[in-house]
């Protein structure tokens, strides 16, 4: 359950949400290059789609997320890329609710955006191929499971009694994890094969 829904999470965690959202859009508005439009406008798309392909894991379900990889390709950019990707998932399918839509971004984008930032400029770099897939599953899996621990905090945060929620909630995020991790890895690992400049970034 990375997309909150509307009436689960209190007042100030909403507020902080969206101030935060906010904060994360405008940077990446601001560092993104026109250059880079199509790029963050395929990736965006691309966690659009990740999101048609839920599967049930216990008491909630589990979709790909993408942020990790959208991290390493474009950095900050990742925020606004999904912010219209949550958004057009909430109004078309239900998917969270507009009021969470700010707090869902950050749980989402800022593990993949931390990530990316921290691990893109080596995975770039590297001459070494098994480094590069190691550094990007880790991004991968590290995104996802960033993503558990802060939709675990936020409802913590709003009521004591979610505690509970919270942590089972988090353990669902494992599998996704693993399977985040992995098509990151291929992702990258043929990018790199490939077409190595869609790795790097396009700086203004």
């Amino acid at each position: 359950m990375a997309h909150i829904p509307d009436g689960v999470l209190s007042a100030p965690v909403l507020i902080a949400g969206a101030a935060l959202a906010a904060g994360g859009i405008a940077l990446g508005l601001r560092t993104l290059d026109e250059r880079a439009i199509p790029r963050t406008g395929i990736l965006a798309a691309a966690a659009f789609a990740g999101s048609l392909f839920a599967v049930p894991v216990g008491p909630s379900s589990v979709h790909l997320l993408l942020s990790g990889l959208l991290g390493i390709l474009i950095g900050t950019a990742t925020f606004p890329a999904m912010a219209v990707a949550l958004f057009l998932q909430a109004l078309l399918f239900g998917f969270g609710g507009l009021t969470t839509l700010g707090i869902n971004l950050v749980n989402i984008a800022l593990p993949g955006v931390v990530l990316g930032l921290l691990l893109g400029p080596v995975i770039r770099s590297t001459p070494h191929p098994t480094l590069r897939v190691g550094l990007a599953a880790i991004v991968g899996a590290g995104a996802v499971l960033g993503t558990g621990a802060l939709v675990a905090l936020a409802l913590a945060l709003s009521s004591s009694a979610y505690t509970p929620v919270a942590s089972i909630l988090l353990a669902t995020y494992l599998p996704l994890a693993a399977g985040e991790a992995f098509i990151t890895a291929v992702i990258v690992a043929f990018l790199a094969r490939v077409s190595p400049d869609a790795l790097r970034p396009i700086l203004p």
